[in-house]
Formats: C-alpha cells, structure tokens, sequence
C-alpha cells in the first residue's frame, strides 16, 4: 500500500487527536450536506395545479436513492477505519437530526394526520441508522487482520 492510501484506510485510533476528530466531523458535515442535497428542505406537499386534488412534493426516489448511495458509502468507509459506534454518530446521526428539524418546522396538512410525523421520523430513523450499522458492519468486515484490537496480547 501507498503512503497515502494507508493514510486514507489506516484505522483512525492509530492517527493523531487532530486528525482523527477532523475527519469524523468531515464526516459527519459530509452526510449532512448529502442529506440538503438529495432531500430538499420543504417537505410539504403542493398541488399540481389550482383546484387540483393531485398533490406533488420536492422529495423524489432519485434523492432518496443518492442520498442512501452516500450514506452507505460513508459508513462503511467509517466502519472500516473507526469503532462500530462512530458511524451510527457520524452518519445517521446528521440526517435524522435534520429530518427531524424539518419534519417538526413545518405544520401537516388539515387532514387529520398532523400528529403522524413522530412516526414517519421514528421509522425512517430507524431505516437509516439499520442501514449505517450494516454498512459500518460490512466495511470493518474488510479490514486486515493485522488491524484489530491487540490491547492485552502485547501486554505481559
């Protein structure tokens, strides 16, 4: 491996302080960003025309797609260089807090469902962070042997 390949998958424990909490904000600045892009900010729904009963809304399945495409892609990434914690923190975390901002910011719709958006936070934060832990779980599963915890063994 490259000096700078090893830099860049080297378990963050073995870098400096500086260094390791720079890339876990990175990180997490990084996951909410991908979230503004992908799902726009006014969630509520706009009729199509005037006197329309069809409503349309911003957020699209091309969004939702790209925006789990890089928080899976960074979880596993941290998953392969921190603790199994750190991208539940770093990479749900972000999200779920801007959804829940966005979700609690903008009244529902008169049709009786104004008090549903607990529920659609909760299943949907709970999408997101099950799919964080499985990538971080997959991305530590790629890491080398050599990489693992050896706390103990050395010690005599």
């Amino acid at each position: 491996m490259t000096e700078k390949t090893e830099k860049l998958l080297s378990p963050l424990r073995t870098r400096a302080w500086s260094e390791r909490w720079l890339t876990r904000a990175f990180g997490a600045a990084v996951a909410a960003v991908a979230y503004l892009v992908c799902i726009p900010w006014d969630l509520r729904n706009r009729v199509q025309s005037p006197g329309s009963t069809h409503e349309t809304t911003p957020v699209t399945g091309v969004g939702v797609i790209l925006l789990a495409v890089a928080l899976l892609l960074l979880a596993a990434y941290f998953g392969h260089r921190d603790d199994l914690a750190w991208p539940l923190v770093l990479i749900a975390g972000p999200p779920i807090t801007l959804m829940y901002i966005s979700l609690r910011s903008h009244p529902g719709p008169p049709d009786g469902f104004t008090g549903a958006w607990p529920l659609a936070w909760a299943f949907f934060s709970l999408v997101i962070a099950a799919g964080v832990l499985v990538a971080a779980t997959v991305g530590r599963a790629f890491r080398q042997q050599g990489e693992e915890s050896v706390e103990g063994v050395l010690q005599r």
